[in-house]
């Protein structure tokens, strides 16, 4: 039983790293470490993902690739199972701090 768990597991990370796409050039400014206080979100050139919201005590987390960007917004899964992050501020520098608004949380990136 071990066996067919550990060949699942494996089979899944290499269908989910297959499914990755760079971050196009003109989202480059996506790229990186964005956080608040309780938000953390990670964006890889090569289009991955990685999403941590704690609320209290709830967390929401989610490690996929993103499938598309639709202007600003992107979105991130697998399959029929995705999300889509609603980014009203694109990056930007204000002051010299790289800020980005998804989901109405405003991040900077560290």
């Amino acid at each position: 039983m071990r066996l067919i768990l550990t060949i699942a597991v494996l089979f899944g990370m290499l269908l989910i790293a297959g499914c990755t796409k760079p971050i196009p050039p003109e989202k480059a400014s996506y790229i990186g470490r964005w956080q608040n206080e309780s938000v953390f979100l990670l964006i890889t050139p090569e289009g991955r993902v990685e999403y941590r919201k704690v609320r209290g005590s709830t967390t929401t987390s989610l490690k996929a690739p993103i499938k598309e960007f639709v202007g600003d917004n992107f979105e991130a899964g697998l399959g029929p199972f995705s999300t889509t992050f609603a980014v009203s501020e694109p990056p930007h520098q204000e002051q010299g701090v790289w800020r980005l608004v998804v989901d109405g949380e405003v991040l900077t990136k560290r």
